[in-house]
């Protein structure tokens, strides 16, 4: 299958030439053949078997959120305005205890739903119920890493018999490299605080013992961190070197309250830290010194978080939360740059990911991108694409989702799912888990 999309501005995310100002991207099945500087001219084009328009639009890659829980759409609006601590142990596991596997079936499709059409193509999920969603995302065609969430409160475990264990090894042995190779696995740790010292190791251990990662929360709030010296008389980031958690690949979501030696150290292990700028303000955890991250080498790409946390999936509204938050708070005009914002969710979060195919817009890349309507009031003048899109877009200007060359959102219409049923079926569980 050839596909020509033709005459759009292009994004690459590629510092060769990170602009394309009028230009075409040639797809063969799944992969970007070329990106041209000019559009094609007519005699070239018969050999393709789908053309797409580009007048008026700007393709780039399509973005990566990096941490989200898809699990938690029935929350969505519930238990606003408190703090964390009291939101997740008093408000959100007490109800997450009620949900069911068929609860996560068409609620997991609402949520798939919302990302394509605000121009995500990968997320990076931890949650329960793991399997279920990665029949949603083989079915409707996104790119996913899936992790399912693991706690444990005391040491009398054994970690070949713990449950959520041997589902998360039976989700790697089911769906690692399922879907065309769309769908990851990795393990999912919740936190220091919801983990035990040894339970963190043997997790470690066993992502290790399979070549996976790990992907779980890290400095979000003070009193996680106040609580973790108390105990263990070190910074979580400290705690996790210690313990070896650090050793495998590790995806690390928030990283707001850390310290340099915390930076030093999650740079050395080659850590990667996800931005949740919408979540950790709504929740009151603080925002995330970016700028010192970066500088000190580490890969930091961008997140939304849950809907009940943020509450929505749109990335390119994190993009511009990202791109203004580090300036108004160190007082940085400079801060976050709009095309580094961009990196974060597109290249960056690639890497985080382990996936050097997605992320850039150049030959040899994954056919992942999206399509925006930039023929609109609020993109006039366009004197530069990046800044346009991160200060001026929206997950509503989205016309265009396709995923390894396949087209799954296209001018309002989803390609692979049926929305009205799943905002119907996600509307009766919703009402039914809350009777329950």
């Amino acid at each position: 299958m050839r596909t020509l999309i033709d005459d759009a501005v292009i994004l690459t995310m590629d510092d060769k030439e990170p602009i394309v100002n009028r230009g075409y991207i040639d797809i063969e099945d799944t992969v970007i053949r070329a990106v041209g500087s000019s559009p094609m001219r007519p005699r070239d084009r018969a050999v393709y078997d789908r053309i797409v328009d580009g007048t008026g639009r700007m393709a780039l890659p399509g973005l990566v959120n990096a941490h989200t829980h898809v699990g938690m759409m029935p929350f969505r609006n519930y238990a606003s305005d408190l703090p964390l601590e009291t939101w997740l142990f008093e408000k959100l596991f007490p109800m997450e205890d009620k949900l069911r596997e068929e609860d996560i079936y068409w609620t997991a499709r609402l949520g798939i739903a919302e990302m394509l059409r605000s121009g995500t193509t990968t997320f990076a999920d931890m949650y329960m119920f793991s399997d279920v969603l990665g029949d949603a995302v083989a079915e409707t065609g996104i790119r996913a890493d899936l992790a399912r969430g693991l706690q444990c409160f005391d040491d009398e475990f054994d970690i070949d018999t713990d449950t959520r264990m041997q589902e998360a090894r039976a989700l790697y042995r089911q769906y690692h490299g399922a879907a065309e190779g769309r769908i990851t696995v990795r393990f999912g740790p919740h936190a220091v605080y919801t983990c035990t010292p040894r339970y963190l190791q043997e997790v470690a251990a066993a992502a290790s013992d399979l070549g996976t990662g790990i992907h779980m929360h890290l400095a979000e709030t003070s009193k996680e961190h106040r609580d973790c010296v108390e105990t263990y008389g070190k910074t979580p980031t400290q705690h996790l070197a210690e313990l070896g958690v650090l050793d495998v690949p590790v995806m690390a979501a928030h990283g707001v309250h850390l310290s340099a030696e915390d930076r030093s150290l999650l740079q050395e292990h080659q850590v990667s830290v996800v931005h949740n700028p919408g979540s950790n303000l709504k929740l009151g955890s603080g925002v995330a010194d970016v700028p010192a991250l970066q500088r000190a080498g580490i890969n930091v790409c961008l997140g939304t978080d849950s809907v009940s946390s943020n509450n929505n999936l749109d990335m390119i509204r994190e993009l511009y939360l990202a791109a203004v938050l580090s300036k108004g708070a160190f007082e940085d005009s400079i801060g976050v740059k709009a095309h580094e914002a961009l990196k974060m969710a597109t290249l960056y979060g690639g890497r985080a990911l382990g996936l050097d195919s997605i992320g850039a817009l150049r030959a040899g890349m994954k056919a992942d991108l999206i399509l925006l309507d930039i023929d609109q009031p609020h993109y006039y003048p366009l004197h530069d694409p990046a800044a346009a899109v991160v200060y001026c877009g929206g997950g509503s200007d989205v016309h265009t989702v396709m995923v390894d060359g396949r087209i799954l959102y296209e001018a309002g219409e989803f390609l692979t799912l049926d929305i009205e049923k799943a905002k119907a079926e996600t509307r009766r569980i919703s009402e039914d888990l809350f009777r329950r």
